[in-house]
């Protein structure tokens, strides 16, 4: 007796191959009765509906073989696997091309049979009324589907489809076989198709015209097909949105229809990431799977922003196992089930513990034996860690310096640092533990361990960055509280820095610190504004910006380089390398070893000190500075650090 889920299967396969097989008969049916019908019509038309009966026995003669031998290249070409729902102009090309080799075939087959006085111009009227019959027949098919399928006059949701171009047609020709959506018209910026009808569907005009043509239609969203828009472009199609009261919704890039995914169900939400410059990350696949495919690769912070996208992309490239090291215990728990979920056949092992601990690091080492560390793992925050200096110094510093001997004991081939733009003339605790990671890898090179670090900005919608905090405080109303009209970032979205880190780490040999190309600078305002733009709002009407003045620790403007780091290129235009970056870790160890010691007496002057001397750029924010003029009053008469020492550490930026 078969299992039952055995049986389901069988019977569902048997019920398959049953519609298969009554569909390929209806196709021959229709094919067969379409060559009897174009092969007669041809004779009617050579002799103008009056066939003499001599060619009537002709045609009776003729009828058989066009039946064989078109049957049998229809069916070689597959032109029974031809879909009528999705019938093009390309299709018919390829209808045409089939038809012309049965014709020939088929006329060969008659004069050899010795009709000699078939007449000529018959072939040729044959082969023209066929590919017509047929083409008739599937563009009548897919009418009839988009019919049935499709939404009638006043059902659906009433829509406009801002561009004419290839993604529009291709949305159009979706949306006609979904009753959901009733496609009213086109607008599209260009003006020499405004008045021209697309597949029977108006132009109505640029995006000036969108709100004439809401009123005039009675739609109610407009579906911006443009996946090439650029950032400037897509805010002007918001404006024109906003003007006409319409809601907005885009679609996908045309990479994923290619993927197999259909621009319909990519119908989407405009978000922030179309608003910015930020353009497809191109990497070197054959490059990444040889580094990474059949190794064991471990991720310190994998629950993070970029630690959890660091361990989607790695699994693309078929490892032997992740081994996801994270202390937030609910984070990784969702992670884990994400990544059973979306890549089954990739072992995926979860381990708590914290970078802190020595002992949890070497048994996760020594256990996995991982080939690659991807190291992510880092307090982030910049105002809390100027009031967490000891904090940040444990867990930023020493905890790199934990998970990189760690590796080296363990025979790691590979650690990759997850660095910052903050590390670059750092004014923050952050920026200068940073620095001080890259300073500490960069010194442990040439030691079995290849050791590189990736230096990077912001990242669009990473954990307690500013945009979904923009979010809740739009929602609420306003207003959007902004530290400084002219406070600029570099932004990046957590699928290109990833894919960027994993491209630069495949290209290192170890002692280099990458750079990648952030692209300009955005003002925190702007984005602030764009934001509001995506709600359907308008900036300082509905919601007010209000600037509550730089935090502690912060620039105006970040950088990712010293005047003095000279960049070289690499083989990827978005991935730059400092020329003498390991010649700049002299001495750091004993350094970091005094710096280890001071931190455990809660030493506060003397651990700025050490800090600076050895980052001679870092400019302490006044908070730690008065932080430090405090603990130094307060252990009076012991002067820790002198006035003029304070009040050049206060100058800079």
């Amino acid at each position: 007796m078969k299992h039952p889920i055995v049986a389901n299967a069988s019977a569902r396969l048997e019920s398959f191959r049953t519609c298969a097989n009554r569909s390929y008969v209806f196709a021959l049916l229709i094919q067969a009765a379409t060559i009897a019908v174009a092969g007669w019509g041809a004779f009617l038309l050579r002799f103008e509906f009056d066939v003499p009966a001599e060619h009537q026995v002709q045609f009776q003669m003729a009828l058989p073989i066009w039946l064989f031998t078109k049957l049998g290249v229809f069916h070689l070409c597959g032109l029974h696997r031809h879909s009528w729902k999705y019938f093009s102009a390309r299709d018919a090309m390829r209808l045409a091309r089939t038809h012309a080799v049965a014709s020939l075939i088929a006329t060969a087959v008659i004069l050899t049979f010795g009709a000699q006085s078939f007449p000529r111009s018959i072939p040729i009227l044959d082969f023209v009324l066929c590919s017509l019959a047929s083409a008739g027949m599937f563009l009548a098919g897919r009418t009839l589907l988009e019919k049935n399928r499709g939404a009638r006059p006043g059902e659906g949701r009433q829509v406009l489809i801002y561009g004419a171009g290839r993604a529009g047609v291709m949305l159009l020709n979706e949306l006609r076989m979904n009753r959901g959506y009733n496609v009213r018209g086109f607008i599209d910026d260009d003006a020499a198709i405004a008045g021209l009808h697309v597949q029977g569907v108006k132009v109505f005009g640029r995006g000036a015209d969108l709100e004439s043509a809401a009123s005039r239609t009675g739609a109610i969203e407009i579906l911006i097909a443009i996946p090439s828009a650029t950032a400037e472009e897509m805010l002007e199609i918001l404006k024109h949105c906003q003007k006409a009261g319409i809601r907005f919704r885009t679609v996908a890039a045309l990479c994923e229809v290619v993927e197999g995914k259909g621009l319909a169900s990519q119908i989407r939400e405009v978000d922030v990431q179309d608003l910015l410059s930020r353009y497809a990350v191109s990497i070197d696949h054959h490059l990444l799977r040889i580094k990474i495919e059949d190794k064991v690769v471990m991720i310190t912070g994998a629950a993070g922003s970029i630690g959890s996208e660091l361990c989607r992309q790695v699994a693309r490239f078929r490892p032997a196992a992740i081994i996801a090291f994270e202390i937030a215990e609910t984070p990784l728990f969702h992670l884990e089930r994400e990544m059973k979920d979306k890549f089954p056949n990739v072992p995926f092992y979860p381990e708590i513990g914290s970078v802190q601990n020595p002992r949890r690091l070497a048994a996760v080492l020594s256990h996995y034996g991982p080939a690659i560390v991807y190291h992510a793992a880092a307090y982030k925050h910049v105002p809390i860690m100027e009031s967490s200096l000891f904090e940040a110094i444990e867990n930023n510093v020493f905890g790199t310096d934990n998970v990189a001997r760690a590796a080296q004991r363990y025979g790691v081939s590979e650690f990759v640092l997850i660095s910052s733009d903050k590390a670059v003339r750092p004014t923050s605790v952050m920026g200068a533990t940073k620095r001080l990671c890259e300073l500490l890898i960069l010194s442990l090179a040439g030691s079995g361990t290849r050791y590189m670090a990736v230096r990077f900005g912001n990242v669009l919608g990473s954990n307690g960055s500013v945009i979904p905090l923009f979010k809740q405080q739009i929602a609420a109303g306003g207003p959007v509280m902004v530290t400084h009209p002219e406070m600029q970032r570099y932004f990046m979205t957590i699928p290109e820095a990833t894919q960027l880190v994993l491209q630069a780490s495949a290209m290192g040999r170890g002692g280099e610190v990458f750079v990648l190309d952030m692209g300009p600078q955005l003002k925190i305002v702007d984005l602030a504004k764009k934001l509001i733009l995506l709600s359907g709002l308008r900036p300082d009407i509905d919601i007010k910006i209000e600037y509550t003045g730089m935090r502690p620790g912060e620039k105006l403007f970040e950088e990712l380089n010293l005047d003095n780091e000279e960049t070289v290129a690499t083989g990827h235009e978005k991935i730059k390398i400092f020329a003498d970056s390991r010649s700049q870790a002299v001495n750091i160890l004993p350094q970091l070893t005094r710096l280890r010691a001071l931190c455990e007496t809660k030493a506060t002057p003397e651990v700025i000190m050490l800090v600076k001397s050895i980052i001679p750029e870092y400019n302490p924010s006044s908070h730690i500075l008065q932080q430090t003029l405090a603990e130094r009053d307060s252990q009076a008469p012991r002067v820790l650090v002198p006035k003029r020492a304070i009040h050049v550490a206060a100058g800079g930026d």
